[in-house]
């Protein structure tokens, strides 16, 4: 698969595909994600859709913080969906977010093997939304996850959706 990044020395058991993917027909769950900020920092909101590809039933989920960063809640969205399945799955997570995408599939394991800093050196940079990054590599590593991107705005209909739930959410916060 192209676009595989080298975590296996790093993280064996951690696998995620990058550029092609499969069929949805491969997959046991596609989840649609989205994150909103109004103001960054501000109120923000997260939205997913988890499908269930065998028997079409969908789950939505969503939610939202008072004081928080669009890129938090990008990442929110795909912890929720995923802290959300009972047992091991492949899943397709659909995303708006190049920041997400990018981090999972080519930024985690330099990440990883600096520990958690920006550059290899002790005094470089931490790596921002840490915590969430090493909550989504947890998770990422008790399922067989692929991530896809898609352009935010440009119809993609779960994407569409995703977002309207994720706005809703920060403007619920926003007052």
């Amino acid at each position: 698969m192209t676009g595989m990044h080298d975590t296996d020395d790093l993280i064996p058991d951690l696998r995620i595909a990058n550029g092609r993917v499969r069929p949805d027909a491969e997959y046991d769950v596609l989840l649609f994600t989205d994150g909103a900020c109004t103001g960054n920092p501000g109120p923000g909101g997260w939205a997913c859709i988890l499908r269930h590809v065998q028997s079409g039933s969908e789950r939505k989920l969503s939610g939202g913080e008072g004081q928080t960063t669009n890129n938090r809640m990008e990442l929110q969205a795909v912890i929720e969906g995923l802290q959300t399945l009972k047992r091991k799955c492949k899943v397709k997570v659909v995303t708006d977010s190049q920041y997400v995408q990018l981090g999972i599939t080519q930024w985690v394991s330099k990440w990883i093997r600096n520990d958690w800093r920006k550059g290899s050196k002790a005094s470089s940079e931490p790596v921002k939304n840490a915590e969430y990054w090493k909550t989504l590599v947890d998770l990422c590593r008790r399922h067989d996850v692929t991530f896809q991107h898609v352009r935010g705005h440009a119809g993609h209909p779960e994407n569409e959706e995703c977002d309207r739930m994720a706005v809703a959410e920060a403007e619920r916060f926003r007052r």
